[in-house]
C-alpha cells in the first residue's frame, strides 16, 4: 500500500511551525536535505532516517550557490511530481516536502553565472520576505574545504555550509541524513555541526550503487548509454585500489595512478583522485590509519564522484 502523500511546505515561518508543534508532542524529527530528483540512493537516507526518527522532513531545494559560472542551473534535472510518487513508495511514507523557492538573496548577482531564477518546479514560492540589499553571510568550513572538490570549485561548500545551516535553523530537525558518495560534504556538514554547536545529529548513509556498480547520482542522467559504460571505471578502479590496499599496497601514489590509468583509458578525464584521512581529509602517502579513495571524473557532459573507505 502506498504511503499518504506528505504536506508539501514551501514558508520557512510555516516550517518552524511544524517542527515545533512535533517536538511539543514529544516526536523525533529527521530531515534529509536534497535537490530533487530523487532517485534510490535518496530513498535510503530516508529509510535510515526512520530507525532514529518519528517524523521525516525532505528538503527538495536547488541550490544556486552549488553551481559555478561555468554550470547552468536551469537544466539541472528536476521532476517535484515525480518526486513526491517516489517518496510516497518509501516504507513510512514522508511527513513533509520543505519545497522553498530560494533561502538567499544574492542581490544583484543573482542572474550572473550560475545563479539563475528557476520557475520550472511546482509548489515554490519565495521565502524571502526582507530585501534588505541582499544577503552577505557566508558559512565557511575553512581546511576541509579546500582540497577534492573544493580545489576546482572553490566556492561549492560555502554554498553548501551556509543553505544548510539555514536549513537546520528553520527546519530544526534531531537527526540529519546524508550520503556518503559525497563524502568531502558530509565531514564538511559534520565539522560545522561540531564547531557551531548545533543540536543536530548528522548520519552518513553508505553509497547506493546499481547493479553493476555505478554510484547512485542525479547527474547520471546526463550520460549517454555508452558513457555510462564507460564510467563503470570509476568504481572498478576504487574496488581494485582498495583490494590491492588489503593485500599490502599501502603506497598511495602507486594506488592512485592505478585508478587515473584505469578511468583515463576508458574514456574519463579525471578531475582528481586522493587518498585522504576519513576525518580530516587531509592527504596521505601511506596508508596506516583508515582513509578513503575519492574521485572526480567526467565523462561528457557529467561529472561524477565517488569513493571508497579502507579501513586498516
Amino acid at each position: 500500500m502506498a504511503a499518504r502523500e506528505p504536506e508539501i511546505i514551501t514558508s520557512k515561518e510555516q516550517m518552524r511551525r511544524w517542527s515545533r508543534a512535533m517536538r511539543a508532542q514529544g516526536k523525533i524529527i529527521g530531515l534529509v536535505p536534497t535537490m530533487g530528483y530523487l532517485h534510490k540512493g535518496h530513498l535510503s537516507l530516508i529509510n535510515e532516517a526512520h530507525k532514529l526518527a518519528n517524523v521525516i522532513v525532505v528538503s527538495i531545494y536547488v541550490n544556486p550557490s552549488q553551481f559555478s559560472t561555468s554550470e547552468d542551473m536551469s537544466t539541472y534535472p528536476s521532476d517535484l511530481k515525480g518526486d513526491l510518487q517516489k517518496l510516497m513508495s518509501v516504507d513510512g511514507g514522508v511527513d513533509v516536502v520543505f519545497n522553498p523557492y530560494d533561502l538567499y538573496d544574492y542581490g544583484k548577482a543573482r542572474n550572473r553565472g550560475g545563479i539563475q531564477k528557476r520557475d520550472n518546479n511546482v509548489g515554490e514560492i519565495s521565502c524571502l520576505e526582507e530585501r534588505g540589499g541582499g544577503h552577505e553571510s557566508w558559512v565557511r568550513v575553512e581546511n576541509l574545504e579546500k582540497g577534492l572538490c573544493g580545489k576546482s570549485r572553490p566556492l561549492f561548500f560555502r554554498g553548501v555550509a551556509t543553505i544548510v545551516s539555514k536549513l537546520f535553523n528553520i527546519v530544526e530537525p534531531d537527526v540529519a541524513i546524508f550520503g556518503k558518495k559525497d563524502y568531502q560534504q558530509w565531514r564538511i556538514i559534520c565539522r560545522m555541526v561540531r564547531d557551531l554547536d548545533f543540536a543536530v545529529q548528522v548520519i552518513g548513509s553508505e553509497i547506493v550503487r546499481e547493479d553493476d556498480g555505478l554510484a547512485m547520482s542525479s547527474r547520471n542522467v546526463y550520460l549517454t548509454l555508452n558513457e555510462r559504460q564507460k564510467a563503470l571505471s570509476i568504481y572498478k578502479s576504487l574496488s581494485k585500489a582498495k583490494h590491492a590496499a588489503e593485500d599490502g599496497q599501502v603506497n598511495c601514489k602507486r594506488l592512485k595512478e592505478s585508478v587515473i590509468l584505469a578511468i583515463e583509458e576508458a574514456g574519463g578525464k579525471v578531475d582528481y583522485a586522493e587518498i585522504v584521512d576519513q576525518e580530516t581529509l587531509e592527504a596521505v602517502e601511506e596508508i596506516k590509519s583508515p582513509v578513503v579513495i575519492c574521485v572526480a571524473a567526467w565523462f561528457g557532459k557529467a561529472r561524477l564522484i565517488d569513493n571508497i573507505e579502507i579501513n586498516v
